[in-house]
């Protein structure tokens, strides 16, 4: 992985913006513009780049409030290329023709040619850097993960597929959400995963970090970016703090519209 070809911009909550070579990414988005204007701080523009990037891919893990907002159906008002791949279970008008639906485990590959980008299912075989291939993996909650393959990067962002050891459950239903969550970990094992978005939700409380150490010592990704935290970004630091002597290095968060940096050199990594 070319760690120059890559820029991420931490949007909130697990919303992320990923620029590749030739391609720009938005993962969950849900809080508005305004919200997300940081006092003025925050020198990204999400709607800027929006509109002036080419090959612009929207996605949707879920209709969780937290995951899904309905602004994001009207970027393609400034961009009119803009593709949305979604969660079948988002209830949207899939016959447009920009709107691609997701179940898991169901893969589409994206060609960007002469600026008309085609979708075709089922085929996993990517020829070149105009192509990006996209396959839903399943949840531990509702809707979709998504694993994506572009100009050269692995990346995979998780929606709320997580180890989900609440307090309050039963021991029967703690014991349930942990053979869910490895039982899907185990069908992403084959996947070389550079860059992960994955839940670090400081509601758990001590049992914050068991999904991501899991996910980390079982895949094995070369980042593991936390996300699902709210406004807590201090979980980020503490959580790269208990996973120091791992070999993934793990991104610290410590502001919304922040570019977040792959070359760190975070003491805890």
């Amino acid at each position: 992985m070319n760690k120059s070809k890559i820029r991420i911009y931490y949007i909130f909550h697990s919303g992320f913006a990923v620029e590749t070579e030739n391609h720009f990414l938005v993962f969950d988005y849900y809080m508005s513009a305004k919200e997300l204007n940081n006092n003025g701080q925050s020198k990204f523009s999400l709607q800027d780049n929006i509109k002036n990037k080419n090959n612009v891919l929207v996605f949707s893990s879920h209709n969780h409030e937290d995951h899904f907002n309905t602004e994001i159906l009207h970027w393609e008002k400034i961009n009119p290329s803009i593709k949305y791949i979604l969660d079948s279970d988002i209830p949207v008008d899939f016959k447009k023709s920009n709107y691609y639906k997701l179940s898991k485990y169901e893969e589409t590959i994206f060609e960007f040619k002469d600026d008309s980008p085609h979708a075709h299912k089922n085929n996993s075989k990517i020829d070149n850097s105009s192509e990006v291939y996209v396959k839903a993996y399943g949840s531990t909650d509702i809707g979709i993960s998504f694993l994506i393959k572009v100009d050269g990067i692995t990346l995979f962002h998780a929606g709320d597929l997580n180890w989900w050891h609440w307090k309050d459950d039963s021991l029967e239903e703690r014991s349930f959400a942990e053979k869910n969550f490895k039982l899907e970990i185990e069908k992403i094992k084959d996947e070389n995963i550079d860059i992960a978005f994955f839940p670090v939700d400081p509601r758990l409380e001590e049992h914050y970090s068991l999904g991501g150490e899991y996910f980390i010592k079982e895949l094995k990704p070369k980042f593991f970016i936390p996300m699902h935290f709210g406004d807590n970004c201090n979980i980020t630091k503490k959580f790269a703090e208990k996973v120091k002597e791992l070999p993934t290095k793990v991104v610290i968060i410590n502001s919304s519209g922040e570019e977040l940096s792959l070359h760190t050199s975070n003491p805890y990594l």
